[in-house]
């Protein structure tokens, strides 16, 4: 299997190891293992726990963000910045000052908020929800421009913050990406939950 499809399994599910599995590698190890499955078992659960934990404390925001960061200013017409979302397969983006100071973020969220479909929560259902009023919801909010919908105070992070806190603070507000920035508040980079496991990826696979 590819690393990237061990990847998005790793993301998505819990892997339980079963005795076959245990004594299949115990087979494969040469010479005599003194050992039974249940405690190779634990042994096992305990060196996992202890390498994400050890992952999560040596790997910063520097180490995994990406630094090409699309992004938009408060004057930025929401025609253009959903254009921009949508030709880059994104979710969402800071917003930036003319001193590249981060200043809030649009998502999709943010988008159906000021369409009043945000108990929509998904594309197909702003589509039923158009269908259904037989118009475009979107139409209202035309003529506005990023800073008119953007979320802020934007939550934000520092280079040397661990994959660990970062994970914190995407649960904690429940949101998918951080943008990274300098002690001026100055963009560096954004982190996403994405960044995130493909990091673990690379680091144990």
């Amino acid at each position: 299997m590819a690393n990237d499809d061990q990847c998005k399994i790793l993301g998505t599910v819990s892997i339980d190891l079963s005795d076959d599995d245990v004594l299949a590698a115990m087979k494969s190890i040469q010479g005599y293992v003194d050992i039974t499955p249940a405690d190779f078992k634990e042994i096992y659960g305990l060196a996992y726990s202890h390498a994400l934990e050890r992952l999560g404390q040596s790997v910063t925001a520097e180490d995994i963000m990406t630094k090409a960061v699309i992004s938009v200013n408060p004057d930025t017409a929401l025609t253009d910045t959903a254009r921009y979302m949508a030709d880059n397969s994104i979710s969402g983006l800071p917003v930036i000052d003319s001193n590249q100071i981060v200043i809030g973020v649009i998502s999709e969220k943010d988008f159906f908020r000021k369409m009043g479909t945000e108990n929509k929560g998904s594309f197909m259902g702003v589509v039923t929800e158009c269908l259904s009023n037989k118009g475009c919801l979107a139409l209202p909010i035309r003529e506005k421009t990023a800073g008119d919908i953007m979320t802020t105070p934007v939550i934000t992070a520092r280079l040397s913050s661990t994959v660990s806190e970062l994970s914190t603070i995407l649960t904690d507000n429940q949101i998918n990406r951080i943008p990274i920035v300098n002690n001026k508040g100055q963009l560096l980079g954004i982190v996403s939950r994405g960044d995130m496991i493909d990091s673990f990826c690379t680091k144990v696979l």
